[in-house]
Formats: C-alpha cells, sequence, structure tokens
C-alpha cells in the first residue's frame, strides 16, 4: 500500500496541473481563480480591463503559491518529516521551503510593483498606453475597450485560457497571465495554419482549427496568434475592418456539412477497396456528372440481421462519387445533433438499403 506522502503527492499533483490548466470538470465545479475570489475580481462586463487587470495579478500570486502549498500539505500528510519545523527538516526539504517561499515572495513582489501608479505599472496597462494619443493616457483606451465590450455585437469566442474578443476598434486575446490588445485599423490578419480533427472532444464532431497572425503597424505591439473554429470564421470576418489573407492557402470549411466531408473521406478511406468486375467500366457520377462513379456500398459492418434500423445489403452498381455520397449522407442526417452523424444509417440514394459508414468502399 502506498504512503501517505506519495499518495497526497500524486493527488496535489493532479490537482495543481488541473487548477492551473483548468479542464472543463474543474471549471463546471468552481475550481477557478475567477470563480474563487469573484467577490474581489469584480464583474468583467463592468470594467473589462480592470477585471483582467486583477485577474492577471491574481493568478500570478495563487499559481506561485501552489508549491509552498505542496510543502503544508507534506507537514500534515507526513508529520514523520517534521517539515512543520522547517530547521529539523531534512537539507532537501530545507532548500525546497526556501525556494518555495522565495517564488511566492518574488511574485508577491511583482504584484506589488504592477499595482503602483494605480495599476498603471501593469504589463497590460502599458500595452494599452502604446495605443493612447499623445495627450491621452491608458485609461482613455481602457474606457473604449470597456464601453465597446458591453455591447452585445461583439465576436467572443475559445476556451477561457485563450478567448478570443473582436469589437469594433479593437481585437484581444485574452490569456492566463497576459491579454494581447490590437488596435484594428492597425493590423493585419493574415490565416497562418489550418489543423484538422475528426473528432471534437467536446462536441464528438469533426472541427477544423484555424490559427490566424494579428501583426500591428504599431512598434510597441508584439504580434500574437488566434485560434478559432472554422465554422466562426465568417462571422469573426464580418467583424474586422480589413480582408484577412490567407498566406497558407488553407481550405476554410464555413459549414459543419463541409467539415463532415473531410471527416467521411478520410474513414472511407480505411475501409475495404471494392475491386471491380473485370470488364465493368465506371461510369459519371449520376449526381455531379463531373466525377467517376467510385463508391460500392457493401454490407461490411457488424450489425446482426437486417432488421428495421440495421444496415442492409445493396445490389446498386458504383453510380455515385465519393463527394455526392458523402453530402448525401449529410443531408440525411439531424442537422441539430451533428454528434451523431458519423454513428447513423441512410438509406442508398438509389435503391433505399440502409448503410453506415463502414459499408461505404471506394472501387477501383
Amino acid at each position: 500500500m502506498d504512503s501517505p506522502d506519495v499518495t497526497f503527492t500524486l493527488a496535489y499533483v493532479v490537482f495543481a496541473f488541473c487548477f492551473v490548466f483548468t479542464p472543463n470538470e474543474f471549471r463546471s465545479a468552481g475550481f477557478t481563480v475567477q470563480n474563487l475570489f469573484s467577490f474581489w475580481l469584480g464583474s468583467e462586463d463592468i470594467g473589462f480591463v480592470q477585471y483582467h487587470i486583477r485577474r492577471t495579478t491574481l493568478t500570478l500570486v495563487v499559481h506561485c503559491s501552489l508549491p509552498l502549498g505542496y510543502y503544508l500539505g507534506m507537514c500534515i500528510a507526513a508529520p514523520d518529516k517534521k517539515l512543520i519545523y522547517v530547521y529539523l527538516a531534512s537539507e532537501g526539504w530545507q532548500l525546497y521551503f526556501t525556494a518555495s517561499a522565495a517564488l511566492l515572495l518574488l511574485s508577491c513582489l511583482v504584484a506589488h510593483y504592477w499595482s503602483g501608479q494605480k495599476w498603471g505599472n501593469h504589463t497590460i496597462s502599458k500595452n494599452l498606453a502604446s495605443h493612447a494619443l499623445p495627450q491621452s493616457s491608458w485609461r482613455a483606451v481602457a474606457s473604449s475597450i470597456n464601453t465597446e465590450f458591453r455591447r452585445i455585437d461583439k465576436f467572443a469566442t475559445g476556451a477561457p485560457g485563450a478567448r478570443v474578443i473582436v469589437t469594433d476598434t479593437w481585437i484581444m486575446k485574452v490569456t492566463t497571465y497576459y491579454v494581447h490588445v490590437a488596435l484594428q485599423q492597425d493590423t493585419h490578419l493574415t490565416v497562418t495554419d489550418s489543423k484538422q480533427h475528426d473528432l471534437s472532444p467536446d462536441s464528438g464532431t469533426p472541427v477544423q482549427i484555424l490559427t490566424l497572425s494579428v501583426a500591428s503597424i504599431n512598434p510597441n505591439v508584439k504580434p500574437f496568434d488566434i485560434r478559432l473554429n472554422s465554422t466562426e470564421y465568417t462571422e469573426l470576418r464580418d467583424k474586422l475592418q480589413a480582408p484577412v489573407r490567407n498566406a497558407a492557402n488553407v481550405v476554410i470549411h464555413l459549414t459543419m456539412s463541409e467539415l463532415f466531408l473531410e471527416t467521411f473521406r478520410s474513414f472511407v478511406e480505411l475501409n475495404q477497396v471494392y475491386e471491380s468486375p473485370s470488364g465493368q467500366e465506371l461510369e459519371a457520377c449520376i449526381g455531379c456528372m463531373q466525377e467517376t462513379a467510385n463508391i460500392k456500398l457493401l454490407h461490411l459492418c457488424h450489425g446482426e440481421g437486417e432488421g428495421e434500423g440495421e444496415c442492409q445489403q445493396c445490389y446498386c452498381r458504383p453510380m455515385w462519387c465519393l463527394t455526392c455520397m458523402g453530402k448525401w449522407f449529410a443531408s440525411r442526417q439531424d442537422q441539430q445533433r451533428p454528434e451523431t452523424w458519423l454513428g447513423s444509417r441512410v438509406p442508398c440514394p438509389t435503391c433505399r438499403a440502409k448503410f453506415c459508414i463502414l459499408d461505404v468502399c471506394i472501387a477501383h
């Protein structure tokens, strides 16, 4: 059986990791800096900039206190080590206590410095100051951002640790310890990368994540990247004043059906290949009349029987191309429940025999 100190160590490491990176389960349970200290942070809707100045400061201090918290927890979990009396602890534990206490003290000194000049020393405040007019200050910029954030027509997306917010004038990215801010009229946005995921861990549906680089002509504003779902790209583009360049020549899927087609294709390519009988030529797809009809439906899944709701054998010759079959498959789905698409069954567009994605084979 594991000793109490080993058990506590494993539990604390998991807790600290989840507290810092905050999975959905922790966020739902309220184990976040924003929730635990909401009484001091105030309201984001009332004062967006001031809220995040306080949040980033408090987050830094709380995260830097975790190593010392482990030491204090070990005082209770392993009393035989006599850690509560630092001078009686082993040299290794004394060194750990000193380092963790110094880290917490340093974070407190940084927080104290940031709070100077009524938070004018904070890194977010200094970033805002680079956008201020010659006769103005960072508080005027903060007031502009606060006003626009309260409007309901802003664009907002992303997880709390990497949230993207676009208002009429500003492009912002909220991270754990910082808030990137760029003036729309001074920035150039470029699509630099795209990643296709067959299944999203949150929704169980296919998703395409775009990476856009935000570069400002203001030399005091550092460039930063924002990430968003391709289905949100149109809404983002409508909120921007300037066009977005596509440097990587990425094919952006703007709808769920387009995303599903890519996933449908990747799954079908893993299925068994259908060898056409000798002498049989593949004709043009009757759906688009552009591509070769290269799809044959074979009953390959492991469903038992051929009753209602089960897959059935299709005897049609190849009459549809992969793209048209994918579009047919997507069109027969419940558009309000995209997480069920991959596991559903639809009728053959020709003979109405039911099939699933495992029965779709590419004909050669």
